[in-house]
């Protein structure tokens, strides 16, 4: 589905690859700017390169979401290509699976520091700026996990259960200047992190069925479905909705 985005400056942090490419492409087709923020500019550039048909509406910003001076620049970068934010979408993560006892302090730091603190910085630093307009959005990426506990995924479900009550907290702080805020929270997406995930298995299409025969519709989901619900959420379709938390998963959350 296409949702008007005319002219509307959108900042989507991890927004190279996966889920947050795929929302950008959709609020491209819609006719917003939008600004990729990722830390690897090689990776930068190939997404300029694979949204070519959309240049000039597109730039890359690079910088590290894990360390709020990084998070405040971007901020910063993001609100003067056009004077003005109305969209943020925090998509940057990462993911450990570790038992609790194997999971060294670093390893914590990493999840939190990317998963949480850089949502939560990101969005300090572009509120300023995104109460200057008359309405205006926050998307995070949260995951399923953020819900129910996953096993052997102490630390990632920490951060993202903390960025679902983030979402529900800020939009309670922010509902008075028309700043709608709402949380995604997707089961297995098929993303480079996913790919990643399978690779350190010893059968990949042994472990893509298993994983994906615990959900009821009985597949992994595509970046696409989950960036249609993320688009959604920034759009004037969902203007009565702030401080949710939208499950794509398959039904997952459901058994």
């Amino acid at each position: 589905m296409k949702y008007d985005f005319n002219n509307k400056i959108v900042l989507i942090t991890g927004g190279t690859s996966g889920i947050g490419l795929a929302a950008a492409k959709l609020f491209l087709q819609g006719g917003a700017h939008v600004l990729l923020n990722g830390r690897s500019s090689a990776k930068g550039q190939r997404a300029i390169d694979d949204l070519a048909e959309f240049a000039g509406k597109v730039r890359f910003i690079a910088g590290d979401v894990s360390k709020p001076e990084d998070c405040r620049k971007i901020a910063a970068q993001a609100a003067l290509w056009h004077g003005r934010l109305d969209i943020v979408v925090n998509s940057a993560g990462v993911y450990l699976e570790k038992a609790i006892t194997d999971t060294s302090v670093n390893e914590y730091d990493e999840i939190i520091d990317t998963n949480l603190k850089g949502t939560y910085f990101i969005a300090k630093y572009t509120v300023p700026h995104l109460r200057k307009q008359q309405s205006a959005a926050i998307v995070n990426v949260a995951s399923d996990a953020g819900l129910n506990g996953n096993f052997l995924c102490t630390a990632y479900c920490a951060a993202k259960g903390a960025v679902v009550t983030f979402s529900k907290a800020l939009a309670l702080e922010l509902a008075p200047y028309n700043i709608r805020v709402n949380c995604v929270c997707p089961g297995d997406i098929e993303t480079p992190m996913l790919d990643k995930q399978l690779a350190e298995t010893k059968d990949i299409d042994a472990a893509r069925r298993e994983m994906a025969s615990v959900y009821p519709l009985g597949r992994i989901g595509s970046a696409d479905e989950a960036a249609q619900v993320i688009c959604f959420l920034a759009s004037d379709a969902a203007s009565f909705v702030t401080g949710a938390a939208w499950t794509v998963d398959g039904g997952l959350t459901a058994c």
